[in-house]
């Protein structure tokens, strides 16, 4: 969440400020919330599955505005870190981007593709940028071809294509696919190579989490969802 410079002079001046508090909604697909237990407070016996409500430890908010304005005297705002939620599914569809790798040799030719497709069930708000793929590829590959065009990193040994941004309301309907064939000195024996991929979801969160204030004392200007991939891996089949 983020605060105005100026709430710190408020804050001072006012040291019985109103309890600033804040429910989080949709909430059911959430395993596990882990809070910043130095400024938050909460009740995990509330009675609605699909509501959690904090509220601040209002001191030391204040205490922690004021060393950010002390450490970031020019700063226009502070971003304080409130929590951190967990949420797993087996679906899926849950997924934004489904991936489907394939991969077939002959010989010392080895061939890869990757079939990619934003879901709309997660993704319908959202358009995914700085989407990238990444193909490592073995020390003794060469003769590098890859279609649509991407980068080819010799000392690194790995293919990198960057995508134009994806939605599933775009022309493309979302979906894609990169190929790829390389020849080896001998005929490859280890696992198939595996794919990394990254990107940025903007406008939606995974969770379907939202937030709202809790009273009529403070004013919340503005909510910005944004997601990003950690470890998102497509492993080829043969």
């Amino acid at each position: 969440m983020s605060f105005p410079a100026g709430i710190t002079r408020i804050f001072t001046a006012n040291p019985n400020a109103p309890v600033l508090s804040f429910r989080l909604v949709n909430i059911a697909r959430v395993d596990h919330f882990l809070p910043n237990q130095k400024l938050l407070y909460s009740d995990p016996s509330q009675s609605d599955p699909d509501t959690r409500d904090f509220w601040f430890n209002m001191q030391a908010l204040n205490l922690h505005l004021q060393r950010e304005a002390e450490l970031n005297p020019q700063a226009s705002y502070y971003n304080v870190g409130l929590l951190k939620y967990q949420v797993s599914s087996q679906d899926p569809g849950c997924a934004p981007l489904l991936l489907s790798a394939e991969c077939q040799s002959s010989g010392t030719v080895t061939r890869v593709s990757l079939d990619y497709h934003c879901c709309p069930a997660t993704a319908t708000a959202s358009q995914l940028s700085s989407v990238q793929v990444v193909l490592p590829l073995e020390d003794s590959a060469t003769d590098v071809q890859c279609q649509p065009p991407g980068v080819w990193n010799a000392e690194e040994r790995r293919l990198l294509w960057k995508l134009p941004n994806i939605s599933p309301t775009a022309d493309s309907k979302g979906s894609g696919t990169l190929c790829a064939s390389w020849q080896c000195r001998e005929v490859p024996r280890g696992p198939p190579p595996s794919m990394g991929v990254q990107f940025v979801g903007s406008g939606a969160s995974l969770s379907g989490l939202d937030i709202e204030l809790v009273g009529s004392r403070y004013r919340m200007s503005l909510v910005k969802k944004r997601f990003a991939t950690g470890k998102y891996m497509a492993g080829c089949s043969m």
